[in-house]
């Protein structure tokens, strides 16, 4: 992972995000990129009748907080170890960032703010992104303030083809870790997929040897579950594949996905 990528904004979960680009790019001698987007339609409104209005004034107080952002940016890391690059987009964040991942290794982004907070209509981002970037994306609660390299890494695994390939992209942050994979009995006797053996296996071609937990769902949801238990082992990261049933938004995000992306306490690595 030497390309990384980081949303910039003036939120408050940024500094996090910052920390944790400059933590990998350290780990693994890289390069952060920062990627400022302003999205245009934003300032685009539409009356009833068909006639569409263009705030040119509110864009322009927009584009010059964008300079501010940059130049405050450049200051901040003029004095950091590693290479990085401030780039800027006028799509919408989501876009911007999965367009800008074509040449990254891993995209990382907030879980969901406040209502209010950050710029644009933010609060599914890193499961937008996940769906749309050709990286794994990290997705770090907003009171992140480090990624700790040695805490020990739960797999969300339910042998789904998603999983499998979240579990390939995590690979370069599993090493050193102690790695669980949890898989959760939801007592379904016709599940089928890859099996967690063959996924352990895989995991010790690469020198990294990871051991199976089944848990019992009981009266909890599925993402509830997984929550809980990554509490529980101290996880410091949680791999899960995303999104594996519906391509449907409103299917989509009703999900584990979802539960994880609004309830997780653990930084999660997506792919999908």
């Amino acid at each position: 992972m030497r390309s990384i990528l980081v949303h910039a904004d003036n939120d408050s979960a940024f500094e996090g995000r910052l920390q944790a680009a400059l933590d990998l790019a350290r780990w693994f001698e890289g390069h952060a990129t920062l990627l400022i987007a302003t999205p245009l339609r934003q300032f685009i409104s539409f009356d009833p009748f068909g006639g569409t209005y263009f705030s040119a004034e509110a864009l322009a107080a927009a584009q010059a907080e964008d300079l501010t952002l940059e130049s405050r940016l450049a200051d901040r890391l003029a004095g950091e170890d590693v290479p990085w690059d401030i780039a800027m987009s006028d799509g919408d964040v989501a876009g911007a960032l999965a367009a800008a991942a074509t040449f990254a290794d891993l995209a990382i982004v907030s879980l969901p703010a406040a209502e209010g907070e950050g710029r644009g209509d933010l609060p599914l981002l890193a499961g937008d992104v996940a769906l749309a970037a050709p990286v794994p994306v990290l997705a770090l609660p907003r009171d992140t303030k480090a990624l700790v390299f040695e805490a020990p890494a739960m797999v969300a695994w339910n042998g789904s083809t998603e999983a499998a390939h979240a579990l390939r992209a995590a690979i370069p942050l599993l090493h050193g870790r102690a790695v669980t994979l949890v898989a959760i009995d939801t007592g379904d006797a016709d599940a089928d997929g890859f099996p967690a053996t063959d996924a352990l296996r895989y995991l010790s071609r690469h020198g990294i040897h990871g051991e199976l937990q089944t848990v019992a769902r009981g009266a909890d949801a599925v993402g509830e579950r997984l929550v809980a238990e990554a509490a529980a082992m101290g996880a410091g990261l949680l791999v899960m594949g995303a999104f594996g049933r519906s391509r449907l938004r409103e299917t989509l995000f009703g999900g584990v996905t979802r539960h994880l992306l609004s309830h997780s306490r653990t930084p999660l690595l997506l792919a999908h």
